[in-house]
């Protein structure tokens, strides 16, 4: 895919997304000029680490996930040197816990997110009903569907696995990824393996119990992968200052916005144009440009574009949410901490969504005697509690944390993060419109979207969108399209 003449493009957002992209561009053009512009005065995005008195705090997400059916961030970190730095997580505690009536109990072993894979372990938990027992297990023989329809998470996980499987199990486990409302909430844009599962054989029961290997391996990377999670052993930042400087840009700016972006025609056909980007540290013309913003962003920028873009864009709605961070002595708990967190179903009427015991998953995130941990708030459901005060946040944050976990003593407030319309909501018939707008954007060739608003939330899912994008943006400007 070499080029001989060397083209000039801009990445506007320096996130994980836009370093992936920066990244693909070196490996596969590496003659080319790459800008990166980015609004903030560091790079990272919503990822960041802070460190303070001992404590490594991750401001959002604190692993990701690898394996093979999503290697894309762990492949990164090997193609950039930096595959050293990663710590699987703990093996003594890879489990979560799901609040019941007061009460902590265990995801049941083989359950993953909607794919109950194992009998025994459902039958022996104490968090479902007889009757909710009896209807999950009845799964296998629930008729799927025929059409291809988008439909809503509570939709299908009500149609496959009855209420009770739904309420306590799949809604607080899929919300404490998506923050969303299930009954918004898009299986084919956000859980399309367990649409397929149940396409192909009937059942989700059916698929993970299948004698097929590839079913089998399908059916467990679909749920909650504690082995396959991988993070950074210095933190997020790390990851980020490494790619940064692992790529070689001909500019890395920060604190600069841009204010203002237009197509230009040129007698260039091979790439039907040239785009012009105005910041208060730049005003220059590139050959291509990959935006990674918020969806947000990226539709003011494009609204003197092409309007019908930026209203797709602007079309698509974010959740708000909070992350509070205590810590705790050891001595607060009555029992040794053995998971790495536990989810809140909507139906317990609580004020938080999760709480994440960050200290168990991975070594040097706390000092010793202590644990800490990261309470989330607000989301789709619950849109109020994200726009609390901090003061607000610290008290409802403590006071659910000692009445779900029975703790005693006053906890150190670390930090407040607010993630202000960040989580992007895959609402039902998200895939389509945005096949839409991929359509309406091959009228803006040398142009690429790219981030979280597309096809996955996740650090992997990014990379991969970030990636994807460079690809496209090479075709397009070396006529390989």
């Amino acid at each position: 895919m070499n080029e001989p003449h060397s083209k000039r493009i801009a990445i506007i957002g320096g996130g994980i997304t836009g370093l992936a992209a920066a990244f693909r561009l070196n490996e596969l053009q590496p003659s080319w000029k790459v800008t990166l512009l980015e609004a903030q005065d560091r790079l990272g995005g919503i990822l960041g680490t802070h460190h303070q008195d001992g404590f490594l705090i991750e401001q959002s997400a604190d692993n990701f996930l690898a394996g093979p059916n999503m290697p894309y961030a762990e492949a990164v970190c090997r193609r950039a040197g930096f595959a050293d730095q990663l710590l699987e997580t703990d093996k003594r505690y890879r489990k979560a816990l799901v609040l019941s009536g007061g009460k902590l109990y265990p995801v049941p072993d083989g359950f993953q997110l909607m794919t109950p894979s194992k009998a025994w372990p459902i039958l022996t938990s104490g968090l479902l009903s007889p009757a909710g027992k009896l209807r999950l297990l009845r799964e296998r023989w629930i008729p799927p569907r025929t059409d291809d329809a988008d439909e809503s998470l509570a939709s299908f996980a009500l149609r496959r696995l009855g209420r009770e499987a739904y309420e306590k199990l799949v809604q607080p486990l899929i919300s404490g990824i998506y923050t969303a409302d299930p009954e918004q909430l898009s299986m084919q844009a956000a859980l399309p393996q367990f649409v397929q599962m149940e396409r192909k054989f009937g059942s989700l029961t059916k698929a993970a119990t299948s004698g097929s290997k590839q079913a089998q391996t399908k059916a467990a990377d679909s749920g909650a992968r504690y082995s396959q999670f991988l993070g950074p052993k210095l933190g997020m930042q790390s990851l980020i200052d490494h790619l940064a400087k692992t790529i070689a840009f001909e500019r890395c700016l920060t604190n600069s916005p841009v204010s203002a972006l237009r197509r230009q025609e040129t007698t260039d056909a091979a790439n039907g144009g040239s785009w012009r980007i105005a910041t208060s540290q730049v005003q220059d013309s590139f050959d291509g440009v990959i935006l990674t913003t918020s969806a947000h962003a990226a539709s003011k920028l494009l609204q003197p574009v092409k309007s019908s873009v930026a209203e797709s864009l602007a079309a698509v709605t974010h959740a708000s949410s909070t992350v509070v961070v205590l810590a705790f002595p050891t001595s607060a708990f009555p029992e040794p901490l053995q998971s790495f967190g536990c989810v809140i179903p909507a139906s317990e009427r609580r004020q938080i969504l999760a709480i994440s015991f960050t200290s168990m998953k991975f070594p040097g995130r706390a000092p010793d005697g202590w644990h800490m941990l990261r309470i989330f708030l607000g989301g789709a459901l619950q849109p109020e509690l994200a726009k609390l005060s901090d003061e607000e946040s610290v008290h409802i944050a403590t006071q659910e944390a000692r009445q779900i976990l029975q703790l005693q003593g006053e906890p150190q407030v670390l930090k407040v993060v607010r993630w202000a319309d960040t989580m992007p909501q895959y609402h039902v018939g998200h895939p389509n419109r945005m096949a839409t707008l991929q359509q309406k954007l091959a009228e803006l060739p040398g142009l690429e979207i790219a981030g979280n608003a597309f096809a996955g939330v996740g650090i992997p899912q990014c990379v991969k969108s970030g990636e994807d994008a460079a690809e496209r943006l090479i075709q397009t400007l070396t006529g390989l399209g």
